[in-house]
């Protein structure tokens, strides 16, 4: 019967080491290794009858499956983890189920069914202060959605202080990264700063590559508002080059972007619209809406100080229908306020297409300005 026991534990701690090792493997970027690592601690936490490890497992592997544009694959795998927690009444395990559920109807579009699920995942599970971190990290992108950055900044605050409560750094970079966005979006470049270096070192010493390259190209973006522009392209390449190493296509996009709105600003259009093209091209290879259409908008700029102002106009046609096929897929930005400063500058290159002899033929009508909430 001891022994019995004993083999029993030694299973089980293997399907723990293998979910670690997934873990490990997840942060550094080396998604295919993660995914083999995942499907290894799953069978293992089947046959050594180890539910929480068997539950943890399948809803990380889902969160990476859904990294790969595996959506169904990944709901499939988070509803059985769900299944798995309730089956062995384990709220935090179904609460975390749950969240996760919520953030992949989040990204389908699905707000009503996202923010029930991370409410309800609040209630069941908010006694883990892990749990309640990321869920309030859920909520606060949900806010950012509606364009409530006042509220998405208090629930990345609360999400920030349970993270720390349960001296959870890695979980604290993550906090950190997202009130630097929320920061940017309102312009308060000094916090933005402060949060991104906060953030940036976690992860450095954590070895999250892909956090890295995301604290490095957002910085980017601050330091092109600052005129920074020595600093931008170099964090902008430096998150290119960590993105490139990693197979990281979809990421990427944002480095090329950011490194073709400096040379822009530093008077180097041609080298601009070399990297703003390469951006759209990726962006339309990997399916990054978003990306797409902020690289399309900037190459309409590019367009613009380079007096091609027929084919700005045109570009920023094309940018807008793109942000408004983000108002039908939701990627997870304020797309009434991208709309906005859109047409903002489509005026203004309208006005000055209008005074220059380049074309006696009136621009290309507009499509409709407004954006459905």
């Amino acid at each position: 019967m001891v022994r019995g026991a004993q083999a029993h534990s030694g299973a089980g701690l293997r399907a723990a080491d293998l979910l670690r090792d997934a873990r490990d493997h997840e942060r550094a970027g080396s998604v295919a290794d993660a995914v083999q690592s995942y499907g290894a601690a799953i069978a293992e936490a089947e046959r050594a009858n180890e539910p929480a490890v068997l539950g943890e497992a399948l809803r990380r592997l889902a969160v990476v499956r859904h990294h790969r544009d595996e959506t169904e694959a990944a709901r499939r795998l988070c509803q059985r983890s769900y299944e798995v927690a309730t089956a062995m009444k384990n709220d935090v395990l179904a609460a975390e189920a749950l969240n996760t559920l919520g953030g992949l109807a989040l990204e389908s579009g699905e707000l009503v069914e996202a923010g029930a699920a991370f409410r309800n995942a609040l209630v069941l599970g908010g006694h883990s202060r892990e749990l309640r971190a990321r869920a309030e990290q859920n909520l606060g992108i949900l806010a950012n959605i509606h364009g409530d950055l006042v509220q998405a900044g208090a629930h990345y605050t609360r999400s920030l202080e349970a993270y720390r409560a349960a001296s959870d750094e890695h979980g604290c970079a993550i906090a950190y990264h997202n009130l630097g966005m929320a920061s940017r979006y309102r312009g308060l470049w000094d916090d933005a700063e402060g949060y991104f270096a906060h953030s940036l070192a976690i992860a450095q010493a954590s070895g999250d590559v892909r956090l890295q390259g995301l604290c490095l190209v957002n910085r980017a973006e601050v330091h092109v508002a600052r005129q920074r522009y020595d600093e931008a392209l170099r964090d902008a390449e430096a998150a290119l080059a960590m993105f490139d190493q990693r197979g990281m296509r979809a990421l990427k996009v944002e480095s090329y972007r950011v490194i073709g709105m400096v040379y822009r600003e530093t008077g180097r259009p041609a080298l601009a619209e070399a990297r703003l093209r390469a951006a759209m091209e990726l962006a339309m290879q990997t399916g990054t809406v978003l990306g797409e259409a902020e690289a399309t908008r900037e190459l309409a700029l590019t367009c613009q100080t380079m007096g091609r102002n027929q084919e700005a106009l045109t570009l920023l046609n094309a940018a807008h229908r793109l942000f408004r096929r983000l108002d039908a897929r939701v990627d997870l930005v304020h797309v009434a306020g991208k709309v906005a400063e859109l047409v903002t500058t489509y005026l203004a290159v309208a006005r000055q297409w209008s005074e220059s002899i380049e074309s006696s033929d009136p621009p290309a009508p507009w499509v409709s300005t407004t954006c459905r909430r």
